[in-house]
């Protein structure tokens, strides 16, 4: 299964294990449990540190652990870990071999500082970007603290246990047989739950940060670039972001980022960090900033946080970015990850052979219509306006799809179901004025941004869809204070574009301070 460049690759990986291993199979006679044993076998046999046992009792099969020799395991797949999922598997050997997990020392010690017991289940497709960072997270968790136990449940090879929980987006987590969460998710995240005193500790260290001279809010595209131009001028600069890397982490594939053929959304926003952290900038996770309050007597802002921490900054730069759109419709609130989704690579997997819609008709929801036809036994792709948006080249693919049908004029009003999950949708014929209803169990909304700037409607002008008015400059109307990226009356809602006006509003941000003094 595995190629010679990456048996060669795991060999020199597999070197810095200082603890024997033990890879224990619960096995059956289906077709994956072949292809699992083929797997571990060949995994087993590039270090003198791993053995596979075969004689695995787990009531899940296929399936398989990871434990230090002579150890009960902490770390369990059910189901093959291939796809995104194999840097998952690659790093839960290392870890529980004795290779530390990337996080900080700080870090390491609050998660062995927790009791439990812990027993997380993490539901994954192997097509989604988002599941194996959950996976990797809480089985470095596992890992270092006794008190934790983590699976990744692949649910396409646990379909029972899929439709018995009425899973209908992933990851989907549950701790202790109840759920606990659902999406992407941070080891930091995690902790913040269940480490319940984390808020109160946050919020103190924040306020005790002496005052920065650039203060990023956001750290996207736009949040990002601009935090590096400013760090690069020397002066004090602090990143604030309650979602690190932001809405880039939902992009799967990124073909249009000028000199990279290709990437995804989640290993440009790892870039991104790892961009910021070649210079000193304070980068602070997993804060919500609640309010901007005016310069006081000493030129300096203050940002308040939801968990009532502040910060004082000379300037402050806003990219706080944007969200996905909501219809807005009865029944979505009610069936959200019930059947209606955001995000078609992450959940597709989990209608196969189902029929689905398809809300929105630009390059986004064009491009999600092709993908499900992949997958999925039919999609209807519903259009508001009398025609499609999408670029030419996605339009003429999709319509040479033949289980795929296009309604323009299409007004989505309500989404049906039956208590637990999804039905059907009602809609609008525009140019008829008729009301028509299709029967289907999967809706993918995808229609849009919205600025996530609703906390900023007291303190600036907004333009009426909520975005940050600035001008040539990134400046808003509040000397010291600029915006860059999604969240901005900029137009054309891009990477690059984003990336483009974050280092701007950093450079306007410093010739303020030069000229302010």
């Amino acid at each position: 299964m595995l190629d010679d460049s990456l048996k060669e690759q795991l060999r020199s990986h597999f070197a810095k294990l200082t603890k024997p291993i033990e890879l224990i199979a619960s096995l059956n006679e289906s077709d994956s449990a072949r292809q699992m044993r083929e797997l571990l076998e060949e995994i087993a046999s590039l270090s003198d540190k791993l053995t596979l046992n075969l004689n695995g009792t787990n009531t899940r099969r296929p399936s398989f652990s990871i434990a230090v020799m002579g150890e009960a395991p902490r770390i369990h797949f059910a189901g093959l870990p291939m796809g995104h999922e194999f840097t998952s598997l690659i790093l839960a050997i290392l870890q529980t071999g004795g290779v530390p997990p990337k996080l900080d020392a700080e870090t390491i010690e609050q998660i062995k500082a927790l009791s439990g017991p812990f027993r997380f289940e993490t539901y994954v497709s192997l097509s989604c970007h988002n599941c194996p960072d959950v996976v990797q997270a809480f089985n470095a968790m596992a890992a270092l603290n006794p008190a934790f136990e983590a699976t990744m449940i692949e649910g396409g090879e646990f379909q029972q246990e899929i439709e018995a929980k009425q899973i209908m987006g992933v990851p989907a987590i549950y701790l202790n047989g109840e759920p606990f969460g659902s999406g992407r998710t941070s080891v930091e995240e995690i902790l913040a739950k269940l480490d319940t005193g984390a808020a109160e500790r946050n919020a103190k260290a924040l306020s005790e940060k002496e005052a920065f001279d650039v203060l990023v809010v956001g750290s996207g595209p736009a949040g990002s670039a601009a935090a590096i131009y400013a760090a690069r001028k020397g002066i004090r600069t602090g990143v604030a972001a309650l979602r690190p890397g932001g809405q880039v982490l939902d992009t799967l594939a990124i073909e249009n980022f000028i000199s990279i053929e290709h990437t995804e959304g989640p290993k440009l926003a790892q870039a991104l960090e790892a961009h910021m952290r070649v210079y000193p900038i304070d980068i602070m996770s997993l804060v919500e900033a609640e309010r901007l309050l005016p310069a006081d007597t000493d030129g300096l802002f203050t940002l308040r946080f939801t968990n009532g921490g502040e910060l004082k900054s000379r300037t402050v730069i806003l990219a706080v970015g944007a969200r996905w759109r909501e219809m807005n419709v009865p029944g979505e609130a009610e069936y959200r990850a019930r059947g209606v989704a955001y995000c078609p690579h992450c959940d597709g997997p989990l209608f196969k052979g189902k029929r689905v819609a398809v809300i929105g008709g630009g390059n986004s929801g064009v491009e999600a219509a092709i993908d499900l036809a992949g997958v999925v036994s039919h999609v209807t792709l519903l259009e508001f306006d009398p025609q499609l948006r999408a670029d030419a080249v996605l339009q003429e693919k999709l319509m040479s799809l033949d289980n795929v049908t296009v309604l323009t004029q299409a007004e989505t009003t309500e989404v049906h179901g039956d208590g637990q999950k999804v039905t059907a949708l009602s809609y609008k014929d525009r140019a008829s004025g008729d009301m028509r209803r299709l029967e289907l169990e999967g809706i993918f909304v995808q229609i849009g941004l919205v600025p996530n700037t609703g906390w900023l409607k007291d303190t600036l002008p907004l333009a009426p869809n909520g975005e940050i008015v600035i001008d040539a400059r990134g400046q808003t109307s509040i000397p010291g204070v600029f915006a860059a990226g999604d969240c901005t009356t900029v137009p054309y809602k891009q990477i690059i574009i984003a990336m483009g006006e974050g280092a701007k509003a950093s450079l306007s941000a410093f010739d303020h301070l030069i000229r302010s003094g």
